[in-house]
């Protein structure tokens, strides 16, 4: 018998992964959100329900769900993949664009999920998170709250909730995906305005770019959710990646030697 999928994020990286893999299976039933017309894949087979949603705007996230409510009575896994990285020194970003990041990152996905609620009785939530949940990283630490908020309310409702809804949350460290070209073309004015911080923004931006080429690969992320997935009784929270592992090792360590390692690691990269 077949599941039915819900996926935001779907036209890249993870995202389009997991639609790939779950739709191989011709029982299995894919919603898959996309925001840009122009990337959805056309070659994929007809179990693939392709569904505009901006997480930006209420009345989107809003309308996506009604329509997906009126395709099916029940969703087995909601997959909340979409996101974006809002990068900047605290004590000059536009506190706008702060918003934008829990906008996207955090609130969206708690307003879908209030939206599909009724249909999600005894189903999963896997929520696509981030090793940024563990701590702060310097000049993207809009980043790690909104991953950090998404990880904490969900964990919240999968304490409160009466309908039987499992929550996961996966943490991957860095992925080569287009998240991070995207992120430096979102970030590109506030990246290359700020004088008092150019040395370390310059690197950032290197060091974004240089990302989208290297860590894990989207199918090593999209295969251990497909395990999740298919797992009888999944664990709340899975990380994967060395960089991921480490930074939740560190989470064990006193705050103020966790910022000693961090400023040593500034002073060595930024001078």
């Amino acid at each position: 018998m077949g599941k039915i999928y819900v996926i935001t994020g779907s036209t890249s990286g993870i995202g389009k992964e997991l639609v790939k893999i779950f739709a191989s299976s011709p029982d299995n039933t894919v919603f898959a959100g996309y925001r840009n017309q122009a990337k959805i894949d056309n070659s994929l087979p007809q179990n693939v329900v392709h569904f505009y949603i901006d997480m930006t705007k209420r009345e989107s996230i809003k309308q996506a769900a009604e329509l997906i409510k009126t395709k099916t009575k029940k969703i087995d896994t909601l997959i909340n993949v979409a996101g974006c990285v809002i990068a900047g020194p605290i004590e000059e970003i536009d506190t706008q664009r702060l918003r934008q990041q829990f906008e996207v990152n955090t609130f969206s996905h708690i307003e879908f999920t209030q939206n599909l609620i009724d249909i999600l009785s005894g189903g999963r939530i896997i929520n696509i998170s981030s090793m940024a949940s563990f701590g702060n990283f310097p000049f993207i630490s809009p980043y790690c709250a909104s991953k950090r908020a998404l990880d904490i309310f969900f964990n919240a409702f999968a304490l409160e909730n009466h309908s039987n809804i499992k929550v996961i949350s996966v943490k991957p460290g860095v992925i080569g995906t287009p998240l991070w070209e995207k992120s430096v073309e979102l970030n590109i004015e506030s990246l290359n305005s700020c004088e008092k911080y150019s040395k370390e923004l310059n690197f950032i931006k290197i060091n974004a770019l240089k990302n989208a080429t290297r860590g894990l690969t989207v199918d090593k992320v999209a295969k251990l959710i497909k395990k999740i997935d298919s797992t009888k009784n999944p664990k709340c929270s899975y990380t994967i990646g060395i960089d991921a592992k480490m930074a939740e090792i560190l989470t064990l360590l006193p705050p103020d030697f966790i910022n000693k390692i961090i400023r040593f690691g500034m002073k060595c990269r930024f001078k």
